[in-house]
């Protein structure tokens, strides 16, 4: 969804040790530059997370001088595109995935960090999406799975169980509606909603590859996996699966569904955990009511539990014009270590590493979808993010068309087909 690696996702801190302070004033010390997005006053939590990383490298590294400027979300994307066409960008700075950094890249903007990206640390996936050609060009800090939601209690009532295989989900929602209860809550106005359920039903049905092929063109749209989905997607809707009047809805006003229990389930990122475990906004009787599970796996189908749709967040790059790349590589490589280890307690972020549970005093249900992370075989970044803004926009338009009817599964396979061919 575009909204996640935009607005959605941006979460994160950082400080400014010295920003005020010119190269010369800082006398014999190395001047790493560092630009991001977390101002002190909208992002408090995790502004200070990264303030006070940068202060601890700075005291276990005295020559190094960490010189930072903050600026908003739409200002810093403003300011990055002046400074890249000057190539003036910061030793370090922050970058969204996939087609938002590719022009970077392609300008060689951006130095390869595969000495310092330890692998075995990230989250299956997240590396990839800011991969080109086999190398790595930023380091992500944060990620987000999506499940699916669901009132315990509200199952408990028509002894219903988690569903653990798509057939199960269906007899599920079959219930529910038995019983006039909204099953789904969805906000199909916002489109890239609709889009996360057409992609783990293309997934969990063709497995892992067959969406990502269709939009780099190792493959079909009209892949018969692709169509059924569509199928599956149609199926849902003629259902009354989905709450009334779903494609009018903003995602927002979806919500409200589910936080007043008037739907059973509600498929969204895990940026809503807050919502069901720590926000002091939400009443813990109403927490206490909410579970989640992963989406079931399709009978016959080549995907797998453990396979996701998500997608990292911003990621930390450094310049390939930068004087001092060696001292900002150590410094990032350090800074999403350290990140790793703070975000999930102090700012109830999830981020790209895998977090050592053990010691961390965490809501149960952050502790269960860590150790889902640790145990993702896949994660497959939002199709709309994967694609150019010209076919993006057709895809959620289909995505619309679909679910409301106007588009049969083969027209809805058939115009992005085309869309993606006529890019070539």
């Amino acid at each position: 969804m575009s909204l996640a690696l935009t607005g959605g996702l941006i979460l994160g801190g950082c400080s400014s040790s010295s920003s005020d302070e010119s190269s010369e004033a800082s006398g014999d010390k190395t001047v790493v530059k560092m630009m991001h997005l977390w101002p002190e006053g909208s992002s408090n939590a995790q502004y200070t997370i990264v303030d006070d990383i940068i202060k601890t490298y700075e005291k276990e590294n005295p020559d190094v001088d960490i010189q930072t400027e903050i600026l908003g979300n739409e200002q810093y994307k403003e300011k990055i595109k002046v400074l890249s066409a000057s190539n003036e960008l910061p030793d370090v700075g922050i970058t969204w995935a996939a087609g938002y950094m590719k022009p970077f890249v392609e300008g060689e903007m951006f130095a390869p960090l595969d000495d310092i990206a330890q692998k075995d640390k990230f989250v299956a996936g997240t590396l990839d999406a800011f991969s080109f050609d086999e190398k790595t060009y930023a380091l992500p800090l944060e990620l987000n799975i999506t499940p699916v939601y669901y009132n315990k209690e509200i199952f408990k009532k028509y002894n219903l169980e988690a569903p653990k295989t798509y057939d199960e989900f269906l007899k599920v929602v079959k219930t529910l509606t038995d019983n006039k209860v909204t099953p789904i809550t969805l906000g199909n106005k916002d489109r890239w909603t609709g889009s996360m359920w057409y992609m783990y039903l293309a997934d969990r049905i063709g497995g892992p590859e067959v969406l990502n092929n269709a939009i780099n063109r190792s493959g079909s749209f009209e892949d018969p996996a692709l169509v059924k989905a569509a199928e599956e997607v149609k199926n849902l809707v003629d259902m009354g699966a989905f709450v009334k009047g779903f494609n009018g809805l903003s995602n927002d006003e979806a919500k409200g569904y589910f936080m007043n229990e008037q739907a059973a389930m509600y498929m969204m990122a895990t940026w809503e955990l807050p919502n069901y475990t720590t926000s002091p906004d939400v009443a813990q009787e109403f927490k206490d009511k909410v579970g989640y599970f992963k989406f079931p796996t399709y009978e016959g189908g080549k995907g797998n539990a453990d396979s996701y749709v998500g997608g990292p967040g911003v990621g930390l790059f450094v310049s390939e014009q930068s004087k001092v790349k060696e001292e900002a590589k150590e410094f990032v490589s350090y800074l999403v270590e350290e990140w790793g280890k703070r975000s999930v307690v102090d700012a109830g972020v999830i981020p790209a590493t895998f977090v050592d549970t053990n010691n961390a005093e965490l809501h149960p249900m952050y502790i269960d979808i860590l150790k889902d992370l640790e145990n993702a075989t896949n994660l497959t970044l939002y199709a709309d993010v994967q694609m150019s803004a010209k076919v993006a926009d057709v895809h959620l338009n289909q995505i619309q068309s679909l679910f409301g009817g106007e588009s049969t599964p083969k027209q809805f396979t058939k115009a992005q087909e085309d869309a993606l061919a006529a890019e070539k």
